[in-house]
């Protein structure tokens, strides 16, 4: 895979300061970590791309070699065996004098750069997995000219500045003396050829915007800010080069009723505090639908029940998670007088021994007034 540019893969300007390098990093080191997506290779691969990226442009020293050479600024330059440990930029201007120097040009194929998409899905479409549609927009090759930005009938001709090459040689005096350097031809922008009649349809560029439909399975499991990957469903490459990828991040709608950690559901279940008191069958909301439960007699409030299997799908494996049901008694306000007194019997009717909580409180609280 062709290597991005540094400033691509964080998404930021060549004018971008320390702080939105940084800002940029965290939030797509985010998207993309490893512990985020496990046993997800192209996350993995991101997140070394990611932090290479950031491990140059957030060094000043490196980043400026980087401006200046390129990736062989950085990396080492092709052809000079030996070179200088962390002056590897050195290697273009050496090899410019002794010859086998790798040209910087860019009129050889390019990768197309990469898109993202947003796409929004039901609590439900999550949990069970779904088949989506959708519209994007993205490059495409200008079927007028054939990609070259060229009026049709006509020819990009060879740059007359850098005979073809992309690149224009300069004298620069250093410690060593004069020494010879590349860099990009400004004239045709490296890319060694000029348009004198562009197109009129794409203006030059030799691409278009366009309107595409694309379909992804999203799995049973998946979850939100998790992303799914269309390889060669981004933009198109230029000169040749293959497209890049759409990366389709999922955004998914609250429930009503549940809250999800993992593979795991949460919610309420508020009842009354006769059916708390007697018990008795009740029905258990779940994903699937509701299911009977025989709740037992006297069930304190914030009793919380388990129902194993009632929960999410397991993402590309066997089993699910767990529904766990948080119990909450519901006091009832403005009661009429008669329905006071009706409790007051029954408070009355009362031993005491009936509230465990209450009196292991109280006998606490006895002692510990007794030892002051």
């Amino acid at each position: 895979m062709a290597k991005r540019d540094y400033y691509d893969v964080l998404g930021v300007s060549k004018g971008a300061g320390e702080a939105e390098i940084k800002s940029a990093y965290r939030k797509k080191a985010k998207e993309c970590h490893p512990d985020l997506h496990p046993d997800d290779k192209e996350a993995e691969a991101r997140f070394k791309e990611l932090n290479e990226a950031y491990e140059v442009l957030n060094d000043p020293d490196k980043r400026a070699r980087y401006d200046q050479f390129g990736f062989e600024g950085v990396n080492g330059q092709p052809g000079f065996e030996g070179g200088f440990d962390g002056f590897s930029g050195f290697g273009d201007i050496f090899s410019t004098f002794f010859g086998g120097g790798v040209r910087q040009t860019r009129n050889g194929p390019e990768r197309g750069a990469d898109l993202r998409f947003d796409l929004t899905i039901t609590f439900e479409e999550a949990a069970f997995g779904c088949k989506k549609e959708f519209r994007f927009q993205r490059s495409e090759p200008c079927d007028a000219c054939k990609g070259s930005g060229a009026k049709p009938g006509t020819q990009p001709e060879k740059c007359s500045v850098c005979k073809g090459t992309g690149t224009v040689r300069g004298v620069q005096n250093s410690l060593f003396g004069q020494v010879v350097t590349q860099r990009p031809c400004s004239a045709c922008g490296g890319t060694g050829q000029v348009i004198k009649e562009k197109c009129p349809k794409c203006g030059g560029k030799g691409n278009v915007r366009v309107s595409r439909t694309a379909t992804v399975n999203i799995p049973a499991g998946i979850d939100n800010g998790q992303v799914m990957t269309l390889s060669g469903q981004g933009e198109s490459g230029v000169r040749g080069g293959p497209a890049g990828d759409l990366y389709v991040y999922i955004r998914v709608k609250p429930h009503k009723l549940f809250k999800r950690e993992g593979y795991n559901l949460y919610c309420e279940l508020p009842l009354s505090f006769t059916q708390a008191a007697l018990g008795g069958e009740i029905q258990i909301p779940t994903l699937e639908g509701p299911i009977p439960y025989n709740l037992p007699e006297g069930t304190q409030n914030d009793t919380e029940l388990r129902f194993r299997g009632h929960g999410v799908q397991m993402l590309r494996a066997n089993g699910k998670g767990d529904l766990y049901v948080k119990v909450r008694v519901d006091v009832p306000r403005r009661l009429t007088d008669h329905q006071k007194e009706l409790l007051k019997q029954f408070e009355d009717s009362l031993s005491g021994k009936e509230y465990e909580t209450r009196k292991s409180f109280f006998e606490r609280m006895k002692d510990y007034f007794s030892d002051k």
